[in-house]
């Protein structure tokens, strides 16, 4: 009998990295959010990267020696259903199997923002826990509360003021936007982008 095959071990170095890419540092696993080569007029080259650590979703800064080695770590796509949130956790439903998963509401808390319940996702496993939540770049969402339009408002006029959606994100938007429109919003950086 032969003994179990181990799959090897995938090895990523610092001029491979790619945004979005998850490397595992000091036992942790960690989402690149950016990076950038550095090389000085003196001494080696080196990386500075943002991290995101995926237990908790805190992002730290932290510099490497250029083609240093690290773990890459297996991620795969899943769909499933964002239930709802309970305080703590964040609930989720295969849609294939009907089996639920629970996750730290805190470690998704800037995706969920642009998801509504009931709503179908994309989730993101991390060597098979899962990790985090794949939005969309822009999403539509309803205007829930804002100020009311006041006659000769128009898209030329310029200015914004805050508005609160169905999700509960507050975005800004322009003046002639109303209670019940359905807006378009980039999710990277919570702006307005139209009406739709």
């Amino acid at each position: 009998m032969q003994p179990p095959q181990r799959r090897p071990i995938a090895i990523i170095s610092t001029n491979q990295f790619k945004n979005g890419n998850h490397i595992e540092v000091d036992g942790k696993i960690f989402k690149i959010v950016d990076f950038q080569h550095v090389k000085p007029g003196k001494g080696s080259a080196f990386v500075r990267t943002k991290l995101k650590r995926i237990e908790d979703g805190n992002q730290i800064d932290k510099t490497f020696r250029a083609g240093e080695k690290f773990r890459s770590v297996r991620t795969e796509t899943r769909k499933m259903q964002f239930l709802y949130t309970d305080g703590t956790d964040a609930h989720f439903m295969d849609t294939q199997s009907y089996e639920q998963s629970a996750v730290p509401e805190v470690s998704l808390a800037d995706s969920l923002r642009w998801v509504l319940p009931s709503e179908e996702v994309e989730v993101l496993y991390v060597d098979d826990v899962l990790a985090d939540l794949q939005v969309p770049s822009a999403v539509e969402l309803s205007v829930s509360e804002t100020e009311p339009g006041l006659r000769g408002d128009t898209a030329s006029g310029g200015g914004d003021k805050p508005a609160i959606l169905e999700s509960g994100v507050s975005v800004r938007v322009p003046l002639f936007v109303n209670i019940g429109d359905k807006i378009r919003v980039d999710t990277r950086t919570g702006e307005y982008l139209s009406r739709v």
